[in-house]
Protein backbone atom coordinates (compact mmCIF):
# COMPACT_ATOMS: atom_id res chain seq x y z
CA UNK A 1 0.00 0.00 0.00
CA UNK A 2 1.27 3.37 -1.33
CA UNK A 3 2.06 6.27 1.73
CA UNK A 4 2.25 9.40 1.45
CA UNK A 5 4.85 11.85 1.52
CA UNK A 6 5.32 15.67 1.89
CA UNK A 7 8.32 16.50 -0.70
CA UNK A 8 8.18 20.04 -0.87
CA UNK A 9 6.19 23.19 -1.69
CA UNK A 10 5.55 23.55 -4.96
CA UNK A 11 7.05 27.64 -4.85
CA UNK A 12 10.15 25.82 -4.37
CA UNK A 13 9.91 23.91 -7.88
CA UNK A 14 9.90 27.01 -10.59
CA UNK A 15 7.13 26.08 -13.37
CA UNK A 16 8.94 24.04 -15.97
CA UNK A 17 11.87 22.79 -14.27
CA UNK A 18 12.37 20.05 -11.63
CA UNK A 19 14.48 19.69 -8.86
CA UNK A 20 15.93 16.06 -6.84
CA UNK A 21 14.78 15.21 -3.67
CA UNK A 22 16.02 12.64 -0.89
CA UNK A 23 13.00 10.95 0.43
CA UNK A 24 12.27 7.93 2.53
CA UNK A 25 16.04 7.03 1.49
CA UNK A 26 15.40 6.97 -2.15
CA UNK A 27 16.39 9.63 -4.42
CA UNK A 28 13.58 11.14 -6.65
CA UNK A 29 13.38 13.70 -8.93
CA UNK A 30 10.00 15.96 -8.93
CA UNK A 31 9.15 18.10 -11.73
CA UNK A 32 6.45 20.92 -11.59
CA UNK A 33 5.76 21.09 -15.55
CA UNK A 34 4.42 24.61 -17.18
CA UNK A 35 0.85 23.60 -16.62
CA UNK A 36 1.05 23.98 -13.00
CA UNK A 37 1.16 19.72 -12.08
CA UNK A 38 4.07 17.99 -10.80
CA UNK A 39 5.43 14.46 -11.29
CA UNK A 40 7.58 12.34 -9.61
CA UNK A 41 10.50 10.25 -11.49
CA UNK A 42 13.58 8.04 -10.20
CA UNK A 43 16.20 10.69 -9.83
CA UNK A 44 19.25 8.86 -12.43
CA UNK A 45 18.48 8.29 -16.44
CA UNK A 46 18.57 4.23 -16.47
CA UNK A 47 20.95 5.36 -19.79
CA UNK A 48 23.63 6.65 -18.29
CA UNK A 49 23.01 8.03 -14.75
CA UNK A 50 21.75 11.78 -15.74
CA UNK A 51 20.37 13.30 -13.05
CA UNK A 52 16.63 13.62 -14.63
CA UNK A 53 15.83 16.96 -12.36
CA UNK A 54 18.41 18.53 -14.69
CA UNK A 55 16.33 17.50 -18.07
CA UNK A 56 14.10 19.68 -20.24
CA UNK A 57 10.30 19.44 -19.69
CA UNK A 58 8.00 20.24 -22.45
CA UNK A 59 4.12 19.14 -21.77
CA UNK A 60 4.86 15.72 -20.12
CA UNK A 61 7.97 15.07 -21.77
CA UNK A 62 10.94 14.86 -19.90
CA UNK A 63 14.42 14.98 -21.93
CA UNK A 64 17.37 13.65 -19.85
CA UNK A 65 19.92 16.41 -20.25
CA UNK A 66 23.35 13.97 -21.17
CA UNK A 67 22.24 12.01 -24.25
CA UNK A 68 18.78 13.28 -25.03
CA UNK A 69 16.73 10.37 -23.82
CA UNK A 70 13.18 11.02 -24.01
CA UNK A 71 10.47 9.87 -21.10
CA UNK A 72 6.52 10.20 -20.62
CA UNK A 73 6.08 11.74 -17.11
CA UNK A 74 2.97 10.88 -16.80
CA UNK A 75 3.76 6.82 -17.23
CA UNK A 76 7.73 7.31 -17.46
CA UNK A 77 7.70 4.92 -20.95
CA UNK A 78 10.60 6.02 -22.71
CA UNK A 79 10.04 7.44 -26.00
CA UNK A 80 13.44 7.47 -27.65
CA UNK A 81 14.31 3.84 -26.72
CA UNK A 82 10.93 2.01 -25.15
CA UNK A 83 13.17 1.65 -21.85
CA UNK A 84 11.28 3.16 -18.98
CA UNK A 85 11.47 4.94 -15.59
CA UNK A 86 10.00 4.31 -12.60
CA UNK A 87 7.68 7.00 -11.99
CA UNK A 88 5.60 7.73 -7.97
CA UNK A 89 2.03 9.30 -8.02
CA UNK A 90 2.43 13.35 -6.99
CA UNK A 91 0.17 15.64 -6.49
CA UNK A 92 -0.36 19.52 -5.12
CA UNK A 93 -2.32 20.18 -2.13
CA UNK A 94 -4.53 23.15 -1.27
CA UNK A 95 -1.67 25.04 0.59
CA UNK A 96 0.83 24.01 -2.52
CA UNK A 97 2.24 20.92 -0.36
CA UNK A 98 3.90 18.48 -2.89
CA UNK A 99 2.92 15.36 -1.89
CA UNK A 100 4.36 11.45 -3.05
CA UNK A 101 2.66 8.24 -3.06
CA UNK A 102 5.88 5.58 -2.17
CA UNK A 103 5.80 2.04 -2.17
CA UNK A 104 6.20 0.98 1.68
CA UNK A 105 9.64 -0.82 0.56
CA UNK A 106 11.93 1.44 -1.41
CA UNK A 107 12.69 0.06 -4.99
CA UNK A 108 15.59 1.84 -5.31
CA UNK A 109 18.44 3.19 -2.93
CA UNK A 110 20.17 6.45 -2.21
CA UNK A 111 23.31 6.52 -4.75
Amino acid sequence: MPKPVCVSNVDQIPPGEGRTFAVEGMRLAVFHVRSGEVYATQAACPHAGGPLADGLTGGTTLICPLHERAYDLRTGQGLTDGIPIRVYPASVGDDGTIWLQLPDEPDHVLE
